[in-house]
Parts: C-alpha cells; structure tokens; sequence
C-alpha cells in the first residue's frame, strides 16, 4: 500500500482585492486536503500581489522568508487623511493642497530614504497586551506602540499629478514597513496629510509577483495541479534543509 507524500514548499499566489490571507490559507487546505499551511505575511483586503504560503515542512522557513525585503508599488492621495491611513478608513480630516509643488513632494519622498523610526498604525495586526490593534481601533480606542526602526532601500515616482493630488510611487522596503503609515508620514511632513489608494506588493526577497499563480488559477486548479506549482525548501535557500 502506497502513501501519499506531504506536500511541502512555497506557493506564491498574486493576491486578488478583498482575498485576504485567511481565504489564501483556507482554500489550499481545501484543496490539499491538508492543514499544515501558514502564510508569510498579510496583505491588506485593498492590497493586491504577492502572498507567500508555506506547506508542511516548509513552515519552518516562515521567519526566515518574512525578514526579506520587499518591493510595492502604490497610489497615495494628498490632502486628505482618513483613520485607517487608506482609503477604507473614514475621512477625518483635509487641507489644501495648492501651495505643493513637484519639488515639494519630491524633496518629501526623499526625506523618507534610508533608516527611520515609524510607528505601527492602529488599524494592524500589531498586539497590545495580546489585542490586536485592529480590533482596538474599530472601537475606537487609541493606545500607545512602539516605533519600529525600518528603512526605505529606494523609492520612485512614477506619476505625480498635483491636480489630482495623486502620486505613484515605487519603494523598496525592510521588513515591518508599513506602506500606509509611509503615505501618511509623507502627507504630514507636506503639511497637508495623505493617504493610500493602491498598493501592490511586487516582489518579497527574491521571489516575484510574476511567478504566481493568479486567484482565478488557485480556485480553479487540482491537488495535483497546485503541488506542480510549490516550490521545494531546498530551492528556496542553499543553506537550507528540507
């Protein structure tokens, strides 16, 4: 009688809006028909790109594949701010932004390269006495987190349209980067607050958003079909055992 070997690796999915990590976790253990699957890292439910699961004894690398850089690119909007830091929190507050310039934004962008303190917004999954913010901020409670030190490697304009008060951008990060907190820490060095429309991660160390598989491809594939699509821990480092 033969057994069925485990499934062990990664799965790189590109994240549809609205498919959280849960869904992402859920539906591989449905198709798998097994429950050892974790994920490397949440999305936001705006948030589209790369999410990274990792199966069996691949679980084991989780840490390790989290602390890696990433790259996203996103939308924020200036003049405006809202609780959440995006664009499903509520307004709460907005300013002109006439007096901008692209040399201003530009110049605030820049301010941001390299190593900084950035505090953790209230709506994350960071925890307080073990509640996550989250759940603290839709009550409507405000509490006291600890500044983590990240840094931006690089960052990119790619459209700045001051009529719209719209900017696109590009930035490479550190792990714990919060892109939310980085668009609004942008808009309060501007004077005029920001926040984040759009955001896609692009890549997560040396895996990118191209190599995934799409949402409509997981729903849609077999058991045999997404163990095809794992890749082996012994592929993912060389130091690594598998």
């Amino acid at each position: 009688m033969t057994t069925t070997p485990e499934p062990n690796g990664v799965l790189l999915i590109d994240k549809d809006p609205g498919f959280t990590s849960h869904n992402a976790v859920a539906l591989c253990r449905r198709i798998l028909g097994y429950k050892k699957i974790g994920h490397c890292g949440t999305l936001d439910p705006m948030a589209t790109g790369l999410l990274m699961l990792v199966i069996g004894r691949a679980t084991k690398l989780q840490d390790r594949l989290m602390g890696e850089d990433k790259l996203y690119s996103g939308t924020l909007r200036l003049g405006i701010e809202t609780n959440s830091q995006d664009a499903e929190g509520e307004v709460v507050a907005q300013h002109p932004i006439d007096h901008l310039s692209e040399e201003s934004v530009r110049a605030a962008f820049a301010h941001f390269d390299g190593e900084f303190e950035q505090l953790p917004p209230m709506f994350s999954a960071v925890k307080i006495k073990g509640v996550p913010c989250y759940k603290l901020a839709r009550k409507g409670q405000e509490v006291a987190r600890k500044p983590r030190r990240v840094a931006v490697l690089h960052h990119a304009i790619t459209r700045l349209d001051l009529a719209r008060g719209e900017v696109d951008f590009t930035v490479h990060c550190t792990k714990g980067f919060y892109v939310r907190t980085y668009a609004h820490d942008i808009g309060q060095h501007l004077g005029c607050g920001a926040h984040l429309t759009a955001l896609r991660r692009l890549r997560s160390g040396r895996f990118d958003v191209r190599a995934a598989i799409t949402v409509p491809e997981l729903k849609a594939a077999s058991r045999e079909e997404l163990l095809a699509r794992l890749l082996a821990p012994h592929e993912l480092f060389a130091d690594s055992a598998s």
